[in-house]
This record gives C-alpha cells, sequence and structure tokens, in this order.
C-alpha cells in the first residue's frame, strides 16, 4: 500500500513538472507586405491520348464502365504530362508541361467534363523552374471558353492564385485527343 502511494505521488509530480520542464521553439516572422504582381500568360496544352507515346494515359477505370466505349468513361482518372506549346501546331516551341490527373467526372456518354488537378511547370524564358497549380472543374463540352481556378505556384509564381480561360482549339471525340487553348492571370507576389 505504501509503495503504490509513493508511486502515484511520484507519478503525479512527474506531470505535474514535465510541461515547466520542456521547451517549445517558434519563429515568428514579420508580416511584411510584398507587392502582388500580376501575370498574364497565354499557351497551347497538348493533351493526346492516341499513338504511340500519348502524354495522357488511363491509371483507373471503374467496373461499372467496361463497356462503355467513350474516350473518357465517367470515373475514370488519368495521369497526364502534357506539352505546353507558344502555338497551336504541333511544330510551335515547347515552353513547360502540365502534370498530374484528371478525373472524368460527367455520367451522361454524350458529354465530357473533367476535374482537373494539374501543375502547369515552365522549362524555358523569364519563368524557367516555376509553376502554378490548377485545381477545377473543366466542363469540356461547354461552348466558347472555359473558367479554372489557379490555387498555387511556386518559383516566380510562389502564392498565386487567379484563374485561367481554356479554349478548345481541337478536340477528336473518338479518341479524346485535344489542343487546347489557355489564357492565364496569375496574382503573385
Amino acid at each position: 500500500m505504501e509503495c503504490s502511494r509513493f508511486v502515484l505521488v511520484l507519478a503525479l509530480t512527474l506531470t505535474a513538472i514535465t510541461p515547466t520542464l520542456s521547451t517549445y521553439h517558434s519563429a515568428t516572422l514579420l508580416n511584411v507586405r510584398h507587392r502582388e504582381k500580376v501575370t498574364r500568360l497565354h499557351f497551347y496544352l497538348f493533351d493526346i491520348i492516341s499513338g504511340t507515346k500519348p502524354s495522357a494515359v488511363e491509371v483507373a477505370r471503374p467496373k461499372g464502365t467496361k463497356y462503355d466505349k467513350s474516350a473518357t468513361p465517367f470515373g475514370s482518372v488519368w495521369a497526364i504530362d502534357d506539352a505546353l506549346r507558344e502555338g497551336p501546331e504541333f511544330t510551335s516551341k515547347v515552353v513547360g508541361n502540365a502534370q498530374g490527373l484528371y478525373v472524368s467526372s460527367v455520367q451522361d456518354e454524350n458529354s465530357l467534363g473533367l476535374v482537373m488537378y494539374a501543375d502547369f511547370g515552365f522549362t524555358t524564358g523569364k519563368f524557367n523552374g516555376s509553376s502554378f497549380s490548377v485545381f477545377s472543374r473543366n466542363p469540356i463540352m461547354e461552348p466558347g471558353e472555359r473558367e479554372l481556378a489557379v490555387v498555387g505556384g511556386r518559383g516566380r509564381f510562389r502564392m498565386a492564385k487567379g484563374f485561367v480561360k481554356v479554349k478548345t482549339q481541337f478536340l477528336n471525340v473518338t479518341n479524346g485527343d485535344a489542343i487546347l487553348e489557355y489564357r492565364v492571370t496569375l496574382v503573385h507576389y
């Protein structure tokens, strides 16, 4: 009895003094306001599903879509490494690539819509090594321009926010190949 009382008092004492002997370290930085910059970019994304070296490949397909003949059946997940080019021609200069995933999010077989999770990185010029990230719904079949959300960036686009205006230049509904015009407005530091 005496031993258990001693152990209980010792445990309570150690519990009580432990927080006072612990240290916590944090560095607080002053909130220095940087001047926001606005950058506008214009390029073309080549999303090629067909051929011997596609830039987008299906990595998952739900069971229920086994016999779905559309290029991107509902629920399918695609990994992308799409070229970003200066112009809409295959011979245009490559300025970077978009890497990420998209999920086919429309159940109607006669329509096409995606949710995109992609990082748009630049490999040449003033923004070499910088990228911005998009996480947004992309209703491919919507006529005219579509708008996507920019949710972040790195390098020269650190802390980026903004939007992308996307316009389909070419779409092969049989195999899913597409060339998309991107007009990007970024606000960053």
